[in-house]
């Protein structure tokens, strides 16, 4: 089974929060003021952090995940 992950360029985040409002999980919070970061235990992937991120900052890492 495949899970994804928000992942955020903190290089290029300019920490605006529009991800964090979109996030159903509340899974993105802005960091000192100057990028966002994910909460990967929250992060359900999907996707609307990325479709709302002005900065196309966001991408989504793939895990495995074993069965259960």
């Amino acid at each position: 089974m495949k899970k994804r992950k928000a992942v955020i360029n903190r290089k290029q985040c300019v920490a605006c929060g529009c991800c964090m409002k979109v996030c159903p999980r509340n899974a993105i919070t802005i960091s000192k003021g100057i990028h966002a970061d994910v909460n990967r235990q929250l992060c359900v992937g999907c996707r609307k952090c990325a479709a709302e991120c002005p900065a196309s900052v966001i991408s989504f890492e793939v895990l495995e995940v074993a069965d259960s």
